[in-house]
This record gives structure tokens, sequence and C-alpha cells, in this order.
């Protein structure tokens, strides 16, 4: 198994309106027709655009070749005029793209790198390795074609360099065991996670407030992964847990219990806080963007649950260079 980076955290630029964001697809094909919805969306949002003519590339169920889908990343995060990379779906196929990248072009060039889904495996790795903040949070295909696809407060907030921002999401988030945490952000999607256990790529959740999250997934699934993750050691050093919205993940309409029944039969024996139902991936609606690798609180009550980020994730550019010129 690959040795973990020791080195310290990288926080890339803040993305300014009116700077280049390049749409890359990492996992499974996407439809010219969701492909300019989503363009057009995040051009609403006051950004311009950017994507590869190969970009609506097919390869079996595949955003074309692996060498394709790796070029497309690597020529996003080295070129100037690029200041954000967003990812254009999920899927399927990222973890083809693993052995393949060049960890060392991504150090010289951090960039905000946004996603989730099946991306869970790059924001995770790449923030292993290297010590960059990546962004769990809305793409572009399917969120940002949407009127209501994107929570704009935490995205400004995550991408934009602002430090001690709250999640602001009550009654949606569900206290599940109570207690007070302040770790690193860190997780995404709990299949990705799951599927990283033994492989050179394994996730490292110590001294961490991880968050998971699912879609479609039946309760029984989420248990025997969670337990997987347990039996792995993946909770022994974690500080706190936050679910997803967990949308459709049920065994059917007479289903007699709960998802957080199921989930806490799981946790019962830790000592951290648990809490339901934060709006960050695969969602109804108002997708919250979570930096992944800043330090942030978790506080739940028995009625109140709060999440608040620590920490800017981004720097600005006149702050970077005062640092670096002293």
């Amino acid at each position: 198994m690959a040795a973990r980076s020791s080195s310290q955290i990288i926080k890339p630029d803040a993305l300014l309106p009116g700077e280049l964001v390049a749409v890359i697809a990492p996992a499974s094909q996407i439809k010219r027709e969701h492909l300019l919805a989503g363009v057009q969306g995040l051009q609403a949002f006051g950004y311009q655009t950017t994507y590869s003519e190969e970009i609506l590339s097919e390869d079996l169920y595949f955003a074309g070749s692996i060498e394709r889908r790796v070029r497309e990343l690597h020529e996003a995060f080295c070129d100037p005029k690029v200041k954000a990379v967003f990812c254009a779906r999920g899927g399927y196929g990222t973890n083809y793209l693993l052995p393949h990248l060049d960890l060392k072009l991504i150090r010289r060039n951090p960039k905000i790198f946004l996603g989730y889904s099946d991306v869970t495996t790059l924001l995770t790795y790449l923030n292993d390795q290297l010590g960059i903040v990546t962004f769990h949070g809305p793409m572009v295909t399917k969120d940002f074609a949407n009127a209501s696809g994107v929570d704009r407060n935490s995205l400004d907030s995550a991408i934009s360099g602002i430090g001690n921002w709250q999640i602001f999401q009550t009654p949606e988030l569900q206290p599940l065991q109570q207690g007070r945490a302040e770790a690193k952000l860190y997780g995404g999607c709990l299949s990705m996670l799951a599927a990283s256990l033994g492989t050179p790529y394994e996730i490292n959740t110590e001294d961490t407030i991880l968050f998971l999250e699912d879609i479609a997934t039946k309760p029984y699934q989420i248990d025997r992964m969670l337990m997987q993750l347990k039996y792995a050691g993946k909770f022994e050093k974690v500080r706190g847990v936050v679910f997803g919205e967990m949308i459709d993940c049920v065994q059917g309409p007479e289903q007699p219990y709960t998802l957080q029944e199921v989930i806490m039969r799981v946790f019962s024996d830790f000592d951290f806080p648990v809490a339901f139902g934060l709006r960050s991936g695969h969602v109804s609606t108002g997708n919250i963007t979570l930096p992944i690798g800043v330090r942030a609180q978790l506080k739940v009550s028995d009625n109140n649950v709060e999440l608040e980020i620590k920490e800017a994730a981004t720097v600005s550019r006149a702050d970077r260079t005062q640092a670096v010129s002293s």
C-alpha cells in the first residue's frame, strides 16, 4: 500500500467572477444537451467556461479512453488560464485514472477541483497524497444545469476564501448522537470510500469529521459498507460523522425501520457526534459545497446540529503574493 504524503495543507487560489473554469469528464459519458445546459448555468454564475472537444467521447460507459480522461485532467490543471476544474458528472470510471495521475504536475498547479459521487475517489486521493483541499459539491451536467441545483452560499463561501462560515440547513439536519468535535472535514460517496479499502488508494480517516452520502442504496447495503469500514478500523480515530440526504436509500414502501436506526446500530458504541441529512452530493435540491481537508466543527445536541467551516479553503492571490514575498 502506498505511503501517505506528510505534506502540509495546500489551498488553491480563490475563484473570482469572470475567471475561467475548465469542465472535465473523468468518469461516465455525458450528453451534449446536459453539458450545454450546465455550461450555461455555470456562465450565469459569472464564470467563463472551457472544455475539450473530446469531452463527449464514448468508450463503453466511460467518457472516452483512460488516456483521454487523464490528458483532459492534466491539461486543465497545467493551463495557466484555467482557475478551477469542475467535473461534468460522476457515474463510474475515475478509479482507472489513479495510477496514471501526474501528482507532481497537480502539486505544482493546485486549483479548485469540484465534484461528487464517483469523483470522491479523486477528491480523497488528492487530499491524502498531496494535502490539496478539494471540494465535494455540485457538478455541471446535473446541478449547474438545474436552476435550483446549487446552494450558492456554500459554493461562494468555499471557493472565495471566506473563513468561519456556517452551513445553514436546519431543520433537515437531524441529530442522531450528541457531542462536539473539531477536525478535518473529509469523505464523500460511501460506496467509493468503501471500495478504496485494501487498495493503494485507501482512504485516511484519522482525525476527521467524516461525511458519508449515497443514493439508491438499500439499508442492508449501507450497513454492510459501514461494517466493512468499521472492521477496517476506519472509525477508530474519527471525531464525528455526518450523513448526507441519502435519497432512495430504502428497502421498500413497507420498510418497518428507518435508515437512521440502521446507522446507529453501527455507531452506538462510539462516543463521537453523529448527524444525518446534510444536503451535499446526491441531493434533491440545492447541492451544498463542502471543502475537503480544512478544519470544521460539528456540534450535535438533542434537537440541533451545527456544522461550521473553521478556516478558509482557498487563498486570495493578494494573500499568496504577500506570503511569498515575506
